[in-house]
């Protein structure tokens, strides 16, 4: 197998495996990638600043940079206690009752939002996915932009939190989208010689375009108002479901809107037991007439591609996913958006695709104008624990040992953070290629030898599953942790899975997730969420009948398929305690320019956790605990992140932290637990911090304001 990394376009290196005391060498080429763009507003450098501008916040992490980034200072560590709420906004899924199969029709309805049900779970919507309000608002002009679970847009008046438009592309008629149901992350904006309109994907694989002041379709916008993300993607037909009964793709996180070229990528179903899937390419289009412009093959569509060599036994033929399912960046001075994509099919095995599988679990540089790589790193070799790039990277501008460098960095389900120059894509920092297990028990899987390791920053979380990571609270605790995990397979980070069942942590729900980094441009600071949290993976052979093309398939239900996606519910250990040491959830700190931790701070002090019978006797330190997936954002002076029940005492709350030191300095009840992440924005010399909650009856979205 060979070895990728970065390179410029004009560059040309050998691909070689580099020992693993050696660092990892930078190569690699650009080849051309279907269609060449003319991108008039791409063709002098764009200026360019990151964060929020004007008190607005017009994507969904603040700008394109992904910063997360505002430099509003009206609420402060003083009177952040005084925050109140000023406005509710009850999502408008609640207004939609799927009648199923019999009326297959829409309801205008008062029905408690978490009663909302369906005759046919497996074609409508069901009441646990339904109330996933994820998405984070844009604010422009006085009106704040957001998508509901069900894919509606609406807009909604920044001052009062009333209704202005909503547009529904009733994709709910279609089937359940793949591979999250019911959950979305987001919508872009464009405008242009004063028109504007609001963007988004939809779970049965459209992109749909609105008028922002009405709501309306777009009519010069592809048919109607929307492009088909399928057309032309291989093994992606309309109309089919996949072995979950899920449609085969959706476009669940936020275009990427840059001058006059929307950018968007797909999800697609991450339990296939099938090896032929879609690819997920990212795909460009015309931001006014959806004409489409290009796509980038996450995964080789020919022989002659590069990186098809990595796909042995033309395995690329029938290989899918390899998707960006979650946001990407783009630098508009340099023209370069930057991908980060998940694991192929399937994600826990990989026998029928042997190789390093280009460009799964990758971050690649593609020119904005062309479609072209530019340069690529890929943080898995042949993954096969689902360790997607969860996030879109953070753009930043760091100075190295007196060396200004434009950078990229990309936090990752395992705990690190790679960092790169975002123009030739050369590791800030040393990469390691470091030796790991290939021994497992399922036949075909022939895993890498080796994967890449950043020799700083440090990791930010845990890594690895073994005796001395166990809880010790007491002895006795110890000792139930230990039987707890006796007859599973225990090691370091990418310990082979196997028939056995093995351990794994992080899992791909720990480390960092969707909800991302977030950085000060003023200093380079990154901050960044985790959690410590763990996954059972167990494979068995597909029983006579079952329609899978796969040597073998996940073993789910009771202790075979275990995804502990919480601190405070732990199927191993007995009476909820949990079988890690903490902390279980954690924000840290790191200079960018030096690859440095400042600090880390447990994401709440773990009441639920503390509170055990077995633990109150007990002088614990602060646990973490929090199980959210909402991300921070930063101001001039704050970090403001929300944590659930899990992680604080009294219910969910909206804390602030000292951005220098990690310390809390002040936190608002919420009321409802927050997976989304916040966002701040300023209006009639007023600043707001609004986000997304959950809770009793309807989710919807807040904002909070200091008292008038």
């Amino acid at each position: 197998m060979g070895r990728h990394a970065a390179a410029r376009a004009s560059d040309v290196f050998n691909l070689f495996r580099v020992p693993s005391e050696v660092l990892m060498t930078i190569r690699c080429l650009t080849v051309p990638v279907l269609v060449v763009l003319n991108l008039a507003c791409l063709a002098a450098p764009v200026a360019a600043q990151p964060g929020a501008r004007n008190g607005e916040w017009r994507a969904y992490a603040a700008d394109t940079y992904s910063s997360k980034y505002s430099p509003l200072d009206q609420i402060t560590a003083d009177n952040f206690d005084e925050l109140e709420v000023a406005w509710r906004w009850r999502t408008a899924d609640t207004h939609l009752v799927v009648e199923g199969a019999s009326g297959a029709s829409l309801v205008p309805s008062e029905t408690r939002f978490d009663l909302l049900e369906a005759e046919e779970p497996d074609r409508w919507v069901t009441r646990p996915g339904a109330g996933r309000l994820v998405a984070t608002p844009l604010m422009v002009d006085g009106v704040l932009y957001l998508s509901t679970p069900l894919y509606q847009a609406a807009a909604i008046d920044a001052r009062t939190g009333a209704t202005l438009w909503v547009h529904d592309p009733r994709i709910y008629e279609a089937g359940t989208p793949a591979p999250a149901p019911w959950a979305h992350r987001g919508v872009g904006y464009w405008e242009s010689g004063g028109e504007s309109r609001i963007v988004w994907g939809t779970g049965d694989g459209f992109l749909v375009s609105v008028d922002a002041k009405t709501g309306l379709p777009a009519a010069d916008f592809g048919d109607g108002g929307r492009v088909d993300l399928t057309e032309n993607l291989p093994r992606a037909t309309r109309g089919l479901r996949d072995n979950l009964n899920l449609l085969p793709l959706s476009s669940q996180s936020a275009p990427l809107v840059v001058g006059d070229t929307i950018i968007v990528g797909s999800s697609i179903n991450d339990f296939s037991i099938t090896k032929e899937m879609p690819p997920g390419f990212a795909r460009a289009y015309d931001a006014r007439t959806g004409r489409h412009r290009w796509d980038f093959h996450n995964i080789p569509q020919s022989a002659d591609e590069f990186g098809s060599e990595t796909w042995l036994n033309e395995s690329w033929r029938y290989s899918g996913n390899a998707n960006s399912w979650s946001n990407m960046s783009v630098d508009p001075e340099l023209g370069y958006v930057y991908l980060p994509t998940s694991t192929p099919t399937s994600d826990y095995y990989g026998g029928h695709r042997p190789g390093d599988n280009l460009f799964a679990e990758s971050l690649v540089a593609v020119d904005m104008q062309t479609g072209q790589r530019v340069w690529h790193f890929q943080m898995v070799h042949h993954g096969v624990w689902d360790y997607d790039n969860p996030t879109a990277p953070n753009l930043l501008d760091i100075t190295v040992e007196g060396r200004d460098i434009k950078a990229v960095a990309q936090v990752t389900k395992q705990g690190f953070v790679y960092a790169f120059d975002r123009v030739t894509g050369e590791p800030i920092w040393p990469i390691e290629e470091r030796e790991v297990s290939t021994e497992t028990d399922l036949e075909g899987e022939v895993l890498s030898p080796t994967q890449p390791f950043p020799t700083r920053p440090a990791p930010f979380d845990t890594q690895g599953a073994t005796l001395d990571d166990l809880v010790d609270f007491t002895p006795e605790i110890r000792q139930m942790a230990v039987e707890a995990v006796e007859g599973f397979r225990l090691g370091p980070l990418f310990t082979p899975l196997s028939l056995q069942g093995t351990i794994f942590r992080p899992s791909a729900g720990g480390g960092a997730n969707w909800s991302g980094a977030a950085v000060d441009p003023e200093t380079g600071i990154l901050y960044v969420p985790s959690r410590n949290v763990h996954s059972v993976m167990r494979f068995r052979r597909p029983e006579a009948g079952e329609p899978s093309t796969l040597d073998y398939i996940l073993s789910r239900g009771g202790a075979s398929f275990i995804e502990a996606g919480n601190p405070d519910r732990r199927p191993q250990m007995p009476q909820g305690l949990p079988l890690w040491k903490p902390p279980y959830s954690r924000m840290t700190a790191i200079d960018m320019n030096t690859g440095e931790h400042l600090w880390m701070t447990p994401l709440g002090n773990g009441d639920r956790i503390r509170n055990h019978p077995m633990l109150r006797a007990l002088d614990l330190p602060p646990l973490g605990g929090d199980d959210s997936r909402s991300g921070p954002v930063l101001t001039k002076t704050l970090l403001v992140h929300a944590l659930t029940a899990g992680g604080t005492d009294g219910g969910p709350r909206l804390v602030a932290y000292d951005k220098a030191t990690g310390q809390p300095v002040g936190s608002v009840d919420l009321g409802g637990g927050a997976i989304g992440t916040p966002m701040t924005y300023m209006l009639d010399g007023v600043q707001y911090i609004a986000l997304t909650v959950g809770g009793e009856g309807a989710p919807g979205l807040i904002a909070l304001a200091l008292p008038q």
